[in-house]
């Protein structure tokens, strides 16, 4: 088995920075227009890679800025529930503190899931890179980060930068997930630029066919855009989710890994027909297992077997993290490869 990275043995596996998101969401399949009662959930793109790491056994931390409030408190409260580091996060004691918020109406067909968000000037939004503790850069093996606070605002897109640079001038490597979004972005073209500017700092790329085919302007099959592109950018890894949405309650997922140094693609057939309880996170449960699978076993192999096996898991699972352990992922890996024995673990 041939190795991808060759590690540094560090304190923490992976760090990941990003903005926090108090999730509200309206009960019984109802609207934001009807109804009385809010179920709240703690979420957040990286947040959620960090917590789907966390839960799988390797050690991760959080870089956020959090509200000295309330609010703030019980996110921390929920992070460091979910087994993930919080001593690099700073808190915010400024006059205007808030804690970003985003409210998902659950899809039924023909209706479509709907997120509207009210995260202007959170205090993630403000966080500086001196304001984080500088010991975070030679602990962590992986630093990951999304296009998600890439986007955000100015400060944001400056932060991201100045983390991916301290990290990969103390030997980190470099993880990033595309997520691209409209509202932050506008269009593609605005995301690529900015994109790009960082693509030589990074290693591990995550992103959508789509992303490949509409925003960097890749052309043909989608081995022949993923080899491409990996050299083109010098990435060590470039890996594409591929989700059908048969309906809002039942979807296929499988994904594909390019390893630019063995010229090798890894694939497996979909997970189907998996019924969706909650697809929020789902694609960033796969970064954390792909992840995983990197940390634990510095294997491509085990980074698509994890990767998808949690992201399919994920959909199954209520709230924004992934909250499954090794041995239930474990165990659907072994269910989905050889067959069930039996109906219910008992």
């Amino acid at each position: 088995m041939a190795k991808i990275f060759d590690f540094k043995n560090r304190e923490i596996g992976l760090a990941c920075s990003g903005e926090i998101l108090l999730r509200l969401s309206p009960v019984n399949n109802e609207l934001l227009v009807q109804g009385t009662l809010l179920e709240k959930n703690i979420g957040g793109a990286e947040f959620n890679v960090a917590t789907g790491v966390s839960s799988l056994g390797v050690k991760s931390t959080l870089i956020t800025k959090l509200p000295e409030n309330e609010l703030g408190r019980y996110a921390k409260r929920v992070i460091n529930s979910n087994g993930v580091d919080s001593s690099f996060i700073v808190d915010d004691n400024s006059l205007y503190k808030r804690l970003a918020i985003y409210f998902y109406e659950y899809g039924a067909s023909p209706r479509k899931p709907n997120v509207t968000y009210d995260r202007h000037d959170s205090s993630f939004q403000f966080l500086s890179v001196d304001e984080i503790a500088s010991e975070i850069y030679d602990k962590c093996e992986i630093f990951h980060t999304s296009g998600i606070s890439l986007g955000l605002c100015e400060k944001s897109k400056q932060l991201t930068k100045d983390l991916i640079a301290k990290f990969k001038e103390k030997g980190g490597l470099i993880s990033f997930d595309v997520n691209f979004r409209r509202n932050l972005w506008g269009d593609e073209e605005n995301a690529r630029v900015e994109i790009e500017k960082i693509l030589p700092s990074i290693d591990i790329l995550f992103a959508s066919e789509e992303t490949l085919r509409k925003m960097f302007k890749e052309t043909g099959d989608m081995e022949t855009i993923m080899r491409n592109f990996a050299r083109k950018h010098n990435l060590s890894l470039l890996a594409s989710t591929q989700r059908t949405v048969n309906s809002p309650k039942s979807h296929n997922f499988t994904s594909i890994i390019y390893n630019c140094k063995e010229d090798k693609f890894y694939s497996e057939k979909p997970y189907e027909n998996i019924e969706i309880v909650d697809r929020i996170g789902s694609g960033d449960a796969y970064v954390a297992g792909a992840l995983y699978g990197i940390l634990k076993y510095n294997d491509t192999e085990m980074a698509l077997k994890y990767g998808n096996a949690c992201g399919a898991v994920k959909n199954t699972i209520m709230g924004d993290n992934n909250c499954a352990g090794a041995g239930l992922i474990k165990g659907i890996i072994e269910d989905y490869e050889f067959g069930s024995t039996s109906e219910m673990n008992r």
